[in-house]
């Protein structure tokens, strides 16, 4: 192992299925300045299978002997949300720097016990909101400081994805409302978080957060689950900065047509669009100011991109994007971005907006 590298242990890295072999593993491989030392699955035949795979050196099935490794500098917490408090807590009281995929806690009160550890351990904390590692946002970001569009009146977002009435046998938890897996949580956090980063946070909104498709078929057992995890989410408000806001997050059955966010100012527009969510892809960026004769693509400057140049496309880009910020901030004591407080402001967001859809009420942030 390479002594000027930060050592990453990653904990739910199943070589089968899950955002750890997708995402984590090849971005973290694609970095010079990190390594991936170790992995912990709940079964050693995975963590070996998952090892043997992708040269990893160290396998646990017990997340308190990776976090108390003595290889092991940084450790990512990619399994599902109702298990990120409790490995969340156990690396930060080892005193190791972590990063935890999104979102930070099945709910609010878990999220700001974890930010409240790791403040007062004083380690370096990133959560996966890799949203803020896309270079279309961070140009966009830059255009609209700069004046591109002028004043913002208005945005508007839709994130469509299919799947809504399946589950597939490793993920049926995301049935259940309290679990905090459901499109509030999942897309709606990822895609709001996005339209935040660009445009500033809500100062009121109101909101509808529904189920609309109530059983789930699983697939290959043909089981059919009773769903409390919302599929629609319509939220309507204000931003900071005046402008009016309107978001749709939805999972429908079958055939979701990807990501759109149109911002609307004064000077000019400027329009988002992929075939997938924003957060996973490399979106095409379009815009056009008074004058021009419609909207033309917009090529996105090279400073954007961070990570180097063989950095595989697809769910590693953008989370190797933050990855790399997360080492610099590490090795530089520079500040993290997106760290547990971004997290626990998105979860107190995203519980204004369930709880403007409970009481019918505009909610004031």
């Amino acid at each position: 192992m390479l002594s000027n590298k930060l050592r990453v242990g990653i904990i739910g890295a199943n070589v089968n299925y899950g955002w750890g072999t997708r995402a984590h593993i090849p971005a973290i491989k694609a970095l010079p300045e990190l390594e991936v030392v170790a992995v912990c699955t709940t079964r050693r035949e995975t963590a070996e299978e998952t090892a043997q795979k992708y040269d990893i050196p160290l396998t646990f099935t017990n997340p308190e002997e990776l976090v108390a490794h003595p290889d092991v500098d940084i450790v990512s917490v990619s399994t599902r949300a109702p298990t990120h408090n409790e490995l969340v807590k156990l690396a930060v009281k080892a005193g190791k720097h972590v990063f935890c995929e999104w979102p930070l806690g099945a709910n609010l009160v878990e999220a700001t016990e974890e930010r409240d550890l790791a403040e007062a351990q004083n380690i370096r904390h990133m959560v996966g909101l890799q949203g803020r590692g896309v270079p279309v946002f961070n140009h966009i970001k830059e255009l609209v400081a700069g004046g591109y569009v002028g004043e913002v009146l208005s945005c508007t977002m839709l994130s469509s994805s299919s799947g809504a009435g399946r589950r597939v046998p490793t993920f049926t938890e995301g049935v259940e409302r309290a679990k905090g897996v459901g499109t509030l949580a999942i897309s709606g956090g990822h895609s709001i978080d996005a339209l935040c980063f660009c445009l500033g946070e809500f100062k009121e909104l109101s909101a509808v957060v529904a189920t609309q498709v109530k059983k789930a078929r699983v697939v290959e057992t043909g089981a059919v689950l009773d769903v409390t995890a919302p599929d629609q989410v319509s939220v309507s408000g204000l931003l900071a900065s005046g402008a009016v806001a309107s978001i749709h997050i939805k999972s429908v059955p079958d055939f979701g047509t990807g990501f759109l966010f149109e911002i609307d100012g004064a000077e000019g527009t400027l329009v988002v669009s992929s075939e997938v969510s924003a957060q996973i892809g490399d979106p095409v960026l379009r815009g056009a100011r008074k004058g021009d004769k419609g909207l033309e693509v917009l090529p996105i400057p090279d400073k954007h991109r961070w990570v180097p140049a063989d950095m595989p496309s697809g769910p590693p880009y953008n989370v190797g994007q933050i990855y790399r910020k997360f080492a610099e901030s590490i090795r530089e004591g520079s500040p993290v971005e997106p760290d547990f407080n971004l997290a626990v402001t998105r979860h107190e967001l995203l519980d204004a907006i369930q709880r403007a859809s409970d009481t019918g009420r505009t909610q004031t942030l």
